[in-house]
């Protein structure tokens, strides 16, 4: 039986023919073109080959037609059926044949594969071959004829879908951290940037953000915001809903009392926060120690293994109350029973407060020293000018109270009382020098010695002065010269006076501001009763608004120097009352005596001439002359009656 030769071996048997002809060829070239051109040839193995068979259609293989049109249209179906369609800028399900560390080869039943980079699957490290993934068509085939895909635009395109998708049905999705923000992390899924709360990456506090940068961990939608296209997710969801089981069973388990393992997962102002084993608990500040604790820092650490004991736990809430103290005996208890009243006791400030000092002499055993048991002062003061937080220093037991566990210390009582025996240091008439502590509206409160204390009153400043608060006068912390007036032992406080240190000047101002003396004054102070005059020699004096009206008939104003005439001096009362319209009114009166006492002079001289001529005058002249006569005896009765 005969067979059709195939194509193939039609053209070898054509190649073989040619191969033959060849030298033949060139043996008959020109003796000259041998020589400028040499050709090497290779001889070849004669390639025995079939005779064509004679039976061939040629003429049906060169139209092509060699193969019935119906049996070439059921080639052409069946292999259109074997590649898939696909559409550009679509996207479509490919399966993953091969991948090495750059690249990932994906088949989508086209004629060709695609090639996507390995970086567009870095949420997915553990993708593999065989896995299907999402791809988007770019182009079917580039300039190379290279089919073009890329996974990450089929994660975006589909991504909201998806996210939304997500959210509605509480999915859980994977995403890559891509880096840190501020509050938070940025999440990449399905090729969005979500938002991840630090609050929400896990259920105990995170101390270091970095280490989940570049991990792929598995999230849970909880917002979206459509109109500015933001999604937050959160890791903290997933395993709080197994965490609430492992809780139930926990707090089922339960009784107060009970003494527990725990890690402390974290610390706080307030207390210690300690993991149970999937459920948390709380060890107040107060519960940490029997001592006196300013931050939990100085008894824990994080992440220190400790045992605790349940105080109290809420089923509904989920809170428990832990203890730490509670585990050893209460330092009151093992306090020597031969401490007692009256001991002195060493040690260390550790809260301070206005109205005393709280001392540590064992741990878990405080005393109070009140700022009253701090100095024999009586004066009001607070207690950190005495000490401060962290001071060591020795006390006096004054009450001890063991079932109530209170103690009152004192360190006043260390030294000796002052007023014992302050007749005899601080006798009436002595002088000292003193430190003003404070005032008030009748006087000044000065310290002589720690515990002694006086009152200088308002009266006893000054004797020139009109003092109208203390304060005008001196001030705190300033020294001041005093001397003992009197002693009040029983109250424990001395009357003191400033202005007994010099003699009484008004014994001498009583010399020289006598009455009707003129001085220049200055009008320091206006009242609606009248006004205060700054007189020689410090002394002040005092004017009503009568005595205050010019020459002028204006009224004198503050600030203006005029004379004043004193019209009135009590050195009792220490006061001189000055005026200046008598100034100028006596000085009126004194012009208008010597003009009268001029006219008088004037009128008995002329009376004196008159008698003269009367002498010389004769008997008839006398009863002309009567009647002047008794005209001058009138004038001059009425001058005298003047004068």
């Amino acid at each position: 039986m005969t067979t059709e030769p195939t194509n193939e071996q039609l053209q070898s048997d054509v190649a073989g023919q040619l191969e033959e002809q060849a030298p033949v060829q060139q043996e008959t070239a020109p003796v000259e073109e041998k020589k400028r051109v040499r050709v090497k040839i290779e001889k070849k193995p004669r390639v025995h080959t079939q005779a064509p068979d004679t039976e061939f259609d040629w003429d049906a293989y060169a139209q092509n037609t060699l193969i019935p049109a119906e049996e070439r249209e059921t080639l052409a179906t069946r292999y259109t059926d074997t590649l898939a369609s696909v559409t550009e800028k679509e996207v479509v399900n490919g399966r993953v044949i091969s991948m090495n560390k750059r690249e990932v080869v994906v088949n989508i039943g086209f004629k060709s594969d695609g090639i996507i980079s390995l970086n567009e699957f870095r949420y997915n490290p553990d993708l593999k071959v065989g896995d299907t993934v999402e791809v988007y068509v770019e182009t079917q085939e580039d300039k190379k004829g290279q089919l073009l895909l890329s996974h990450k635009k089929a994660r975006a395109l589909q991504s909201w879908s998806r996210v939304n998708s997500a959210l509605e049905n509480e999915e859980i999705i994977k995403g890559l951290v891509k880096c840190r923000t501020k509050g938070g992390m940025i999440v990449d899924v399905f090729g969005i940037e979500a938002f991840l709360p630090g609050s929400q990456i896990d259920v105990k506090p995170i101390r270091d953000y970095d280490v989940y940068v570049g991990k792929t961990m598995e999230f849970k939608v909880v917002k979206i915001n459509q109109e500015y296209k933001n999604v937050v997710v959160s890791h903290k969801a997933l395993i709080e809903a197994e965490l609430e089981l492992q809780k139930r069973e926990i707090i089922s388990k339960l009784e107060k009392g009970q003494v527990l393992e725990g890690t402390v997962k974290n610390i706080t102002s307030y207390g210690v926060f300690v993991d149970l084993g999937g459920v948390d608990g709380l060890v107040h500040i107060t519960d940490l120690s029997w001592g006196r604790v300013n931050h939990p820092e100085e008894v824990v650490e994080l992440d220190q293994k400790l045992n605790v004991v349940i105080l109290d736990f809420d089923d509904e809430k989920k809170r428990i109350a832990l203890g730490l103290k509670q585990l050893t005996p209460h330092p009151w208890d093992a306090l020597s029973r031969d401490l007692k009243v009256g001991d002195k006791v060493k040690g260390k400030v550790v809260v301070m407060a206005d109205y005393g000092a709280f001392v540590e002499i064992a741990p878990g055993v405080e005393g109070l020293i009140h700022v009253s048991e701090m100095s024999w002062s009586q004066h009001l003061r607070s207690a950190q000018e005495f000490m401060k937080v962290g001071d060591e220093v020795e006390a006096l037991i004054l009450t001890l109270d063991r079932d109530e566990r209170k103690m009152s210390l004192g360190i006043k009582q260390l030294k000796k009382d002052p007023w014992q025996n302050i007749e005899e240091k601080y006798g009436i008439g002595s002088r000292h020098v003193a430190t003003v502590r404070n005032f008030t509206n009748f006087g000044v409160f000065v310290e002589i010695e720690e515990g002694v204390d006086g009152l200088i009153h308002i009266s006893d400043l000054s004797w020139t002065r009109k003092v109208k608060h203390p304060a005008e006068f001196t001030h705190a912390g300033a020294v001041i010269d005093v001397i003992v007036l009197e002693i009040d032992k029983d109250n424990r406080r001395l009357s003191l006076g400033h202005k007994q240190l010099e003699e009484n000047p008004w014994d001498v101002f009583e010399t020289v501001f006598k009455l009707d003396s003129i001085y220049e004054g200055i009008i320091t102070e206006m009242y609606d009763k009248g006004a205060v005059i700054a007189l020689p020699y410090g002394v002040e004096g005092f004017a009503t608004p009568r005595h205050l009206m010019k020459a002028n008939g204006t009224q004198a104003k503050v600030d203006e120097k005029l004379p004043f005439k004193v019209i009135e001096f009590n050195k009792s009362n220490k006061r001189i009352i000055l005026s200046h319209s008598r100034v100028f009114e006596d000085e009126h009166k004194s012009v208008e005596r010597s003009k009268r006492s001029e006219e008088a002079i004037a009128t008995k001289r002329a009376v004196r001439r008159v008698k003269e001529k009367l002498e010389k005058t004769t008997l008839g002249d006398i009863t002309g002359l009567a009647a002047l006569k008794d005209q001058l005896e009138a004038a001059e009765s009425g001058e005298k009656n003047d004068a």
